[in-house]
């Protein structure tokens, strides 16, 4: 089903599944208008990169990283429907835990389970890890040097003492567990990443870092404002507009797909 569809669908399930078609058929208007006419079809807003299957994944990324569980749950369906593949979706939980935590991800996981039994998709689905425990922090150091640069190299062991076991936990769990892992390609990892930071908030050090990183992986900097663009309707402007503000910071002295001037 086509993206520009789902606003139909969108109603139908809102008035289905919710009270908020009977109690709130204005607002339920409003926002299905917005966000699955306005939003998906405005061609400033868009990438050529940016599809309906590349839109969905940024937009389960993102409800993740503000919270939305009850939206997740109804767009989940509608994902599944654009060509996004369940082991794509469990990757985009799994990595998840590396930046929410597994507090505020567990329940994503297991709205996914149940979304995943109730169209009969069996589990567990096929395993993707690559590593083990002899090999993680090897593979995490090549990912994170491929993704940030050479000067990553040696990255565990520097900084204070006190701390260092937190980048060492950084290079062997976050990259050697969850990077190297099959099932999403480097740039839709980091464009998940960049979705997860700019919708929690808080994060604009982190967001601004792997904006660079997203540009060095190939996704320029306009995709990413679009990928931004498409993911306000579910994380407000506010945040919006300090990932915006992350991608300027980050590209400054760039021209639009991120490259030197």
């Amino acid at each position: 089903m086509a993206f520009e569809s789902f606003r139909k669908k969108y109603d139908q399930l809102m008035s289905d599944k919710r009270p908020l078609g009977e109690t709130d058929p204005e607002f339920v208007d409003m926002f299905s208008r917005f966000a699955y006419d306005e939003v998906v079809s405005d061609p400033d807003a868009n990438h050529p990169d940016l599809d309906d299957r590349i839109r969905s994944m940024a937009i389960l990324a993102a409800l993740i990283g503000c919270q939305g569980l009850d939206e997740y749950r109804l767009m989940l369906p509608a994902a599944l429907r654009t060509g996004v593949t369940p082991v794509e979706v469990r990757e985009i939980v799994y990595q998840a835990t590396a930046y929410l935590g597994i507090g505020r991800v567990m329940g994503f996981l297991n709205a996914t389970n149940d979304v995943f039994l109730e169209r009969r998709i069996p589990l567990p689905l096929e395993p993707q890890g690559t590593v083990d425990a002899d090999t993680r922090m090897e593979a995490g150091e090549r990912e994170q040097m491929a993704i940030f640069g050479e000067h990553m190299r040696g990255f565990a062991e520097t900084g204070p003492a006190a701390t260092r076991h937190i980048r060492r936990w950084l290079v062997g769990n976050c990259f050697g567990d969850y990077y190297t892992r099959g099932g999403l390609d480097v740039r839709r990892r980091e464009m998940i990443t960049l979705c997860f930071l700019a919708a929690q908030g808080g994060c604009e050090p982190q967001l601004t870092a792997h904006v660079k990183a997203n540009v060095n992986v190939g996704n320029e900097r306009t995709f990413l404002i679009a990928v931004i663009s498409q993911i306000m309707p579910y994380i407000g402007y506010p945040r919006t507009l300090n990932a915006l503000d992350c991608v300027d910071r980050a590209c400054a002295g760039t021209d639009a797909d991120g490259k030197g001037e």
